[in-house]
């Protein structure tokens, strides 16, 4: 199975390149493609770049360029409730863009596209639910997903009021551009900075986090056939 895998930034690409397996690369315009082989199945991964805009333009190269039709993605997110851990993991069920708002001028709700039922852009049932089934104790989560790195409490319960426990910068584009290809959309996230914590904590953690989550992703790259 061919399997595209975007990573947000160089930090969390390191757990990636330095993993072990032979990767070639190829540059294809300012991106670099990384190809390997990992349990059996064709990986192509690309680096993104912080936010939504740069995570849509790669997620679009990689799906139309390689052709894969199942996107994984793994990375660190922040918390944005109390409880959550450093280094605890979850699948993302679906992401609200809070930076999204057409409701003043469209019959849609704040953060809504008009194509989703609701201000929640989804994740691919299928793939999470075969996770889950043989992982039961990962656990999953509604991000909220924009364009600012988020460490004051006030922006924290800000999202949290929308549904959501993590945030990150990128999920929500990588969601909308697989649903746009028809491909199915995977991602699994750790908890680099705790609702607690801030920029400083992320910095620490980032590197450590990241490896947690691609660890996670071998195991789901051999449930998948």
């Amino acid at each position: 199975m061919k399997i595209g895998i975007i990573i947000a930034i160089e930090r969390e690409l390191k757990s990636f390149l330095e993993s072990g397996h032979q990767i070639t690369e190829e540059k294809v315009g300012s991106r670099t493609i990384y190809h390997t082989e990992m349990y059996g199945h064709d990986v192509v991964a690309i680096m993104s770049g912080y936010g939504e805009i740069d995570a849509a333009a790669a997620t679009q190269l990689l799906i139309t360029y390689t052709g894969c039709k199942v996107v994984i993605n793994f990375g660190v997110a922040g918390a944005i409730v109390p409880g959550l851990k450093v280094d605890d993991l979850f699948l993302v069920e679906k992401v609200c863009n809070y930076d999204y708002d057409v409701s003043s001028i469209d019959p849609v709700k704040k953060h809504q596209y008009e194509e989703y039922e609701d201000e929640y852009i989804p994740l691919d049932e299928g793939l999470r639910k075969l996770v889950i089934e043989k992982m039961p104790e990962v656990k999953t989560v509604t991000v909220a997903s924009g364009g600012r790195f988020i460490d004051k409490k006030e922006d924290k319960e800000e999202l949290a009021a929308l549904g959501c426990q993590i945030c990150d910068m990128e999920i929500a584009a990588i969601a909308r551009i697989c649903l746009q290809n028809d491909a199915s959309c995977l991602s699994i996230k750790c908890i680099s900075d705790t609702y607690e914590g801030d920029g400083g904590d992320y910095n620490t953690n980032v590197i450590k986090s990241a490896e947690v989550a691609f660890g996670m992703l071998g195991e789901v790259l051999q449930l998948l056939k």
